[in-house]
């Protein structure tokens, strides 16, 4: 069995950390400005009811008609 070279493994931690850290910057920068529930098709992905969809056809996601100008964060955040 090959030994882990510890200071490669914490390097490899590190860069990982970074691309994560840099999605996660990214996605909360898009959560200011669109609903984390809604696909790259404007429809509702949430599995609970909001006043932004809109029915359509039978079987298929609701479309979400809101308007991406409100900042949706507050609703996800709990104390």
């Amino acid at each position: 069995m090959t030994k882990i070279d510890k200071e490669e493994y914490q390097k490899r931690l590190d860069r990982i950390s970074t691309i994560f850290a840099e999605m996660i910057q990214h996605a909360d920068e898009l959560s200011t400005q669109r609903c984390p529930y809604k696909n790259r098709f404007n429809q509702c992905t949430a599995k609970f009811g909001c006043r932004n969809q809109q029915k359509t056809t039978q079987g298929e996601l609701f479309l979400c008609v809101g308007d991406d100008k409100l900042d949706y964060r507050s609703a996800w955040e709990t104390s």
